[in-house]
């Protein structure tokens, strides 16, 4: 009888080589798994039953978890594409439809006012290395929509004279991202500025009068520093690097783009995806509201 942990290792290795999945996702797919083995016992094929998925959905559900419900979604979901990795290798085992996937509530994009976005993006003051190369940042993060993990890919060679230049998003897709004049100076300042030969864009610094270049910089230091110029700038709620990237899709949106444009800006491989944002976007709601509403009350 084939072993679960043998066969996860045959899936992840399939994930990277068959369907180009990205290191990132085999991580996340893993860990995912590993989490359901450990919880469930299940140690073989034949532990794969309907009862055991249940009794693993029942305890991340369970409010001591802390497991969001778009998490516990994401577990399930991987469970199912792992069961139709089996079936496909011809072994028997519980029906991907048997499993239903969780009903979730709708994703609810909130959105900063665009003073408090403007004091977030000049809150960097300075002209020292690590507040120049935080400027680019936050001001690259706005221009773009990029991704954090994309923004911290980033090279040194990046044709900023052009304004716009090709990035490598989920699933290995490319897409084109554009500069706005302010993110441009933004990166001239902090390049200019740079004194060594490390090929990443945005590059750690150790702490002190004099840093030193420490590699790359990562997702967890990008998340620091925008939360730490979020409170700075006097902003009450918690910021995220993600956050810029929903006013980039919502600044576009209320300034008259499509929303088709604003997916291929996204990198969205679903329309449904960059739907989430029409619900604070929509002008024409707002008129009809503004032009119909309480009319009689104006008599």
């Amino acid at each position: 009888m084939a072993k679960l942990e043998e066969l996860l290792h045959e899936y992840l290795d399939y994930l990277s080589i068959e369907k180009n999945r990205s290191a990132l996702t085999r991580r996340s797919y893993e860990h995912c798994l590993k989490k359901f083995i450990e919880c469930s016992g299940a140690r073989t094929v034949d532990d794969l039953s309907e009862k055991t998925i249940r009794d693993f959905r029942v305890k991340i559900s369970d409010p001591e978890s802390h497991m969001k419900k778009g998490t516990q979604a994401y577990y399930v979901i991987v469970l199912r594409n792992f069961l139709k990795y089996l079936i496909k290798r011809g072994i028997n085992v519980v029906s991907p439809e048997a499993v239903e996937l969780p009903k979730i509530p709708i994703r609810q994009i909130q959105v900063m006012e665009y003073s408090d976005l403007e004091r977030l993006l000049d809150a960097p003051k300075g002209e020292s290395l690590r507040v120049v190369r935080d400027r680019a940042i936050l001001e690259l993060l706005f221009s773009t929509g990029l991704r954090i993990s994309e923004l911290c890919a980033l090279d040194r060679s990046l044709p900023i004279d052009r304004g716009e230049f090709t990035v490598r998003g989920k699933g290995e897709k490319l897409r084109v991202v554009f500069v706005s004049d302010r993110a441009k100076k933004a990166l001239k300042d902090y390049i200019s500025k740079r004194a060594d030969a490390e090929p990443a864009l945005f590059i750690s610094l150790s702490k002190g009068s004099k840093p030193k270049v420490l590699g790359r910089v990562t997702p967890r230091a990008v998340q620091r520093l925008v939360s730490f110029y979020a409170r700075a700038a006097g902003i009450p709620r918690h910021v995220t690097p993600h956050q810029l990237r929903h006013q980039f899709a919502t600044d576009l949106l209320m300034n008259g783009a499509d929303i088709r444009s604003v997916q291929e800006l996204l990198g969205h491989a679903n329309i449904s995806t960059t739907q989430v944002y029409t619900h604070v976007t929509n002008k024409e709601l707002k008129e009809v509201h503004r032009a119909f509403h309480a009319r009689r009350r104006k008599e």
